[in-house]
Order: C-alpha cells, then structure tokens, then sequence
C-alpha cells in the first residue's frame, strides 16, 4: 500500500455512493455472501457489520473470498496494467495449465516484471493465482473420482503433503476422503429476513439456514460427515430453484415448495418433519399436538428436539410450531424471524403447502 486506508466508516459511505473514487485501492468484503467487490459494484449493498474493508485482491483471496461477479474486481484492475490483463485473459481461456516462469519468458516476458505487476494490482503473484485456480480445478477431478496422484500432479503440486494441505484448506477434507464422490455446493440467497445459506448437490436442497444461525457451523460439519462429503462454493438447479420459490413465497404470489429436499435425520425426525409440511399455511400447532400425530410415546421435549434439528428452515415449516400455551418459544432462526413469518402467512390464502417427498 503506498498510503493508508480511510476509515471503515469512509470506505462505507463510498460503498453505498457507489463512488470510484478508491478504485483499485479499497475492496469490500461481504461476510454474509463470500465476495468481494470495487466499492462502485452496482450490486444490492451489505449491511454495515457484514463488510470487511481491505487494500488489496491478494489480502481477499488469501482469507476465502471469490470475486463478484457482477463488478468483476479481477478484471477491473487487470484493465490497468496491458501485461496483466493479457496474462489474466490467458489464465481464463486456459485455467488448467500449468503455468512457469518459462513460460513467460516466451511470451517475450520478464517474470520478475510480472511477478511486480501482479503483486502491485492483485497483491498476489500470477503463478500464486493460476495454482489457486488449478486446485479448484483439481477438487472436481477427485469428486469424480480420479486419482489422487493424478490430481495432485495436474494442479502442479510436487510435494504430496503440500497438495493434502492446500486441498484441505479448500474442502475442508483429505483428496482421499474427497475421492469419488460428489461435491455439495454451497450458495447464498436474499430474503425479506435477511440472508439465507443454501447447500446442495445436482438434484437435492440438503439445507437453508438463516445465515446468522448459531448452529450453522455444526450444521454444516454435521452435514459434510453424514454425506461423507465436501462443500464448495457454487450453484445447481435446486439452489435455483427454492431461491425462485422463496421469491414467490416472500410476495406473496405463492405458499408452495416444490424443491426436491435431502432432508437427513433419523426415523423419528423425519416422521416428525412430516407432520410439520402438513401442518396449513397460516395454522400453527404445538409440540403436544405434533407428539400425539407421530403416535410416540416419547415426551414432547423429543419432538422439540427434532423441530430444532430442522436444517431446511421455512420448506420444512417448524416455524408453526408453538407451545400449548400459545407462546412462541424458540427457534433457531430468531423469534422475531418465526413472529414475522406466521404473521406473513396469516395474510396467505390457506391453498396448502406442497413439499416434495423427502429422500
């Protein structure tokens, strides 16, 4: 950095002005959704506590964030520099390579000048970046079940222990546990209630948690050991879907979920996330009245458990459940979430709640 940050406060302002003046010198970083944008990104904007304020593209990259996008920040600033935005412009068309510094010499390029312009605009070094991108690469070819050795030599890693590392830091799993399996991508989506983290594979919603949830770490840790898989970041059609749902349900326009669900739990769980979707839109029901329709003898503290092990919030609909004295009692998304949303169903025509049959 040739000068120091203005405040968060200053960059902030700038962010909602959409001002260019910090162009290529400030990024924001958004907690709530993994990227990070210029301050001038056209982009729905964060709420104050959500951002993180840096100085450089590297310092982004190196804490776990992708870039936008919609303001594409990569690009923007490689537009500056004619040798870094050529260099990124192949580093896209050919993201697989395995780039050296021989091969900058023959594109008539010295790698030490390179090595500088990157640092300077990205504040990571070219190789650094290309290497980042094979290893996403790499985490497919294990989820499809190559091997370990061939992943690890494409992403251009000699060292084992040093492909394992890098990998783990990415999956959050060794490329062996990795290895023939398919990857759970992750992805956020925009309500009304604030931001809501969606994960799940080609076919199945495997969860939709506020994203503020005090047991969405363990829910996801929960998750990966369940599927004996990883979660990335990305998008499927089910993701798509339930956001177009959501949209609908938020609306108004509609109250029905169609989204095909991976819901987990137990046996007991699962009969009781089954009473919930049938409980009417705009109706509630208690944990006793829930209790009697699964036929349990177990307590009604056993049915309260398995509405708050719910990992699909709203689809799954536990927020209709209340206690028999007509309080709102918990919910893990925030009683004034489950208050907001059963006043929004009151006003919904009670036409019924479809969800689709859960695996």
């Amino acid at each position: 950095m040739l000068f120091d940050l203005p405040s968060d406060e200053t960059l902030y302002d700038a962010l909602i002005a959409r001002s260019s003046e910090y162009e290529g010198a400030a990024f924001v970083c958004v907690k709530t959704t993994g990227v990070f944008c210029r301050l001038s990104c056209p982009a729905r904007k964060p709420k104050r506590e959500n951002t993180i304020f840096v100085g450089s593209i590297g310092a982004c990259l190196e804490t776990g964030f992708r870039p936008c996008q919609r303001c594409r920040p990569l690009a923007t600033v490689g537009a500056k520099d004619p040798l870094v935005e050529d260099l990124l412009q192949a580093l896209e068309a050919a993201p697989e390579r395995r780039w050296s510094e021989g091969d900058l010499v023959r594109r008539g390029l010295d790698p030490s000048t390179v090595r500088r312009a990157f640092k300077r605009t990205l504040g990571i070094t070219f190789l650094d970046l290309a290497r980042h991108r094979r290893l996403g690469l790499a985490a497919r070819q294990l989820a499809e079940g190559g091997r370990v050795i061939d992943a690890q030599i494409d992403a251009g890693y000699e060292s084992p222990s040093g492909f394992r590392a890098a990998l783990q830091r990415l999956l959050g799993d060794a490329p062996a546990a990795a290895q023939g399996r398919a990857l759970l991508f992750s992805d956020w989506i925009e309500t009304p209630l604030g931001p809501m983290v969606a994960v799940a594979d080609a076919k199945h919603l495997y969860l939709l948690e506020f994203h503020d949830r005090k047991a969405l770490p363990a829910e996801l840790v929960s998750l990966k050991r369940q599927t004996r898989s990883a979660v990335v970041t990305g998008r499927t059609a089910p993701i798509d879907q339930i956001e177009t749902e959501l949209n609908a349900y938020f609306s108004g326009e509609s109250n029905g979920f169609q989204t095909p669900l991976a819901a987990g739990g137990t046996a007991f769980e699962r009969n009781v996330w089954a009473q919930l979707a049938k409980i009417p839109v705009g109706e509630t029901r208690s944990y006793s009245d829930i209790a009697r329709e699964v036929d349990t003898i177990r307590a009604v503290r056993a049915v309260a458990k398995a509405n708050g092990s719910n990992r699909i919030a709203i689809v799954i609909p536990c927020h209709r459940c209340i206690g028999a004295d007509g309080s709102l009692t918990g919910y893990g998304g925030g009683l004034w979430r489950k208050q907001w949303l059963l006043r929004h169903e009151a006003k919904l025509k009670p036409v019924g709640l479809f969800v689709e049959e859960m695996r």
